[in-house]
């Protein structure tokens, strides 16, 4: 796969033409089928005029027949030719798909957290999936097309050179016009295309939004609101679609008056020339038929046009993706990051998400190797940002973050992020089994070690009583599971991981209490032995941790053990105390 910097340099032409070179041989056998298609349709005009100038005012019957079973068989292999066109030119249309959208996936999985805060989903997979088919027909008929109109176009003016050049020149002097019309028309067409592909996009994105909040809009009786946002994005991808239409229809137009009053000039003149004894019958005949022969290559160099406008803004969109760069780089010359103890130092660490205010300020921390250490305080006070940095989903804005000694943007990101396990409040499953969806820890993995990382997460005995036990189906997002077992499954997959640094993100917080009592038990377990950061919403389930922080107004308030900042009395002190107040009203 190219780098983000070839797809930057290199002209979009050299970019789309290298996605034919692995699937050459199925292109070349396309072109030349296509080839002797035109061969194919050429001759028949031309044949037919020496029959009816030759072969029958001299009776030569049996010379006719055979010229007629040679085009029977003639039109047999046409069939044929056109089976292995449709068929294996179709199947190398879908092999340059399947490279691009390999390609732009495996782009999309390098781009940082950053881009997916400023892009929907929706829009996404329209570039992966709409566009990209777009490019796929374009890669396929726009050679073919191309080619087969310009070789029955040029085969077809020769010859009708040699019968008749001026009648010749009468029915492709409207060619140029033609031409001319199409390159207006082109420029338009491709303006209104870009414009109804974003629109379409934005209605994927809608769509993939409203279908992923059903559940809420029912809950909170919000059909009908729903219902007028969708319908308006309707309306505005109706206006595009309509903008477009208007400009493909006078396009659509001009095309059908130039095929329709090319027949008409060349019956007029033909029949001029006729009364003057320049032309015989057979010669006009052959023109007729040479003059239907191209205008469905001509008809095809309009479908190409078309083609050419949604392909080309498919492939502008393609590479504008491609052409990005992640915000989070490895350097050239980063180490792999082994031998981890989980020794983490953040050293005067400032923070800001793009242009907005920081996040956090100068920020120095030590977490020790094999510390449990918590951090508490109110939302949007810099907790899990502090937590996203440290497996370097986002670059610090100054200062930086060391492991073990080596500051981490000195090592890969693959070696750093496969030492840290990240167990999230709103955990991820994918709509794959109980089984697939733990070794999602590690994919190598036996099923005999994800079944032990499943009873070390105390979720094995809950798993065979499903019904088809490690092969059941969970759904989309897990929803066939209750909130315990999502999250017993989540801390599965980081046993099966084993790495050194555990970050419990307040994994815990969608819970009710008996639910997270019977998971902390999985959690003090997956703690043992590793570094562990928890981001705790119930104050009550880090008290037996190492140093806790507390963390708002872009610092670090406070720190040390429970003991500690209660005797210290300040802001860790009164967050307990306002919880067990809140506690002892609900109970």
């Amino acid at each position: 796969m190219r780098k983000t910097i070839d797809y930057k340099k290199t002209h979009p032409l050299k970019i789309f033409l290298s996605y034919y070179g692995p699937h050459k041989h199925l292109f070349i056998l396309d072109m030349t089928c296509a080839f002797l298609i035109c061969l194919i349709d050429l001759a028949f005009p031309y044949a037919s005029r020496e029959v009816v100038n030759n072969l029958l005012p001299n009776q030569d019957y049996r010379m006719f027949f055979m010229v007629v079973a040679i085009f029977i068989a003639a039109y047999i292999a046409k069939g044929f030719l056109y089976f292995t066109v449709s068929y294996w030119g179709h199947l190398f249309g879908v092999r340059v798909e399947a490279d691009l959208r390999r390609d732009l996936y495996a782009h999309l999985e390098s781009l940082s957290f950053s881009f997916y805060d400023k892009n929907r989903t929706g829009v996404l997979m329209s570039r992966v999936t709409n566009d990209l088919f777009e490019i796929t027909e374009l890669a396929h008929h726009g050679p073919e097309d191309l080619f087969i109109s310009s070789v029955t176009l040029v085969g077809a003016f020769c010859i009708m050179c040699t019968i008749e050049w001026r009648l010749a020149l009468l029915a492709f002097g409207i060619v140029p016009f033609f031409l001319a019309f199409t390159l207006y028309q082109r420029r338009r067409m491709r303006k209104a295309n870009l414009k109804l592909k974003a629109k379409t996009a934005e209605i994927n994105a809608s769509i993939e939004s409203g279908i992923s909040g059903m559940r809420t809009a029912k809950a909170f009786q919000n059909e009908e609101t729903e219902k007028a946002k969708f319908n308006a994005m309707n309306g505005q991808f109706v206006q595009a679609k309509r903008g477009y239409y208007k400009t493909m229809a006078t396009y659509m137009g001009g095309l059908e008056f130039c095929m329709s009053i090319m027949p008409v000039l060349v019956i007029g003149a033909g029949g001029y020339y006729i009364m003057q004894g320049v032309v015989n019958y057979a010669d006009l005949l052959a023109f007729t038929l040479y003059v239907t022969t191209f205008i469905t290559p001509v008809r095809k160099l309009s479908a190409f046009v078309e083609q050419f406008m949604m392909g080309s803004a498919g492939f502008t969109r393609f590479l504008e993706l491609m052409r990005l760069d992640p915000e989070i780089q490895d350097k050239p010359d980063a180490a792999e990051l082994k031998d981890v103890k989980g020794d983490i130092v953040l050293d005067r660490v400032s923070f800001r998400y793009n242009d907005k205010a920081e996040v956090l300020r100068d920020v120095d921390l030590h977490i020790r190797a094999g510390e449990k250490f918590a951090f508490v305080g109110p939302s949007g006070g810099g907790k899990t940002t502090i937590c996203q940095l440290i497996p370097r989903f986002y670059d610090v804005t100054q200062g930086g973050i060391r492991v073990d000694g080596q500051d981490i943007r000195d090592v890969t990101q693959n070696s750093l992020r496969r030492q840290i396990g990240i167990v999230q409040q709103d955990v991820f499953l994918f709509a794959d089994t109980v089984m697939e969806n733990i070794r999602y820890g590690r994919p190598e993995a036996t099923d005999e070690e994800v079944i032990r990382a499943a009873k070390l997460a105390e979720i094995h005995e809950d798993i065979l009583n499903m019904p088809d036990g490690y092969e059941t189906y969970v759904g989309e997002r897990g929803v066939m599971l209750s909130g315990g077992q999502k999250q017993r499954v989540s801390i599965a997959r980081v046993f099966l991981k084993d790495p050194a640094i555990v970050i419990l993100d307040e994994a815990t917080s969608a819970l009710d209490s008996v639910t997270e009592a019977k998971i902390q038990a999985s959690f003090d377990r997956l703690c043992e032995g590793r570094t562990s950061i928890v981001i705790a919403h119930r104050l009550s389930t880090i008290r037996n941790a190492d140093r806790i922080a507390v963390v708002d107004r872009e610092c670090i308030l406070e720190q040390g053990s429970h003991q500690e900042l209660m005797a210290l009395n300040g802001e860790y002190a009164g967050l307990v105390r306002a919880q067990e107040q809140v506690m002892g009203k609900e109970s």
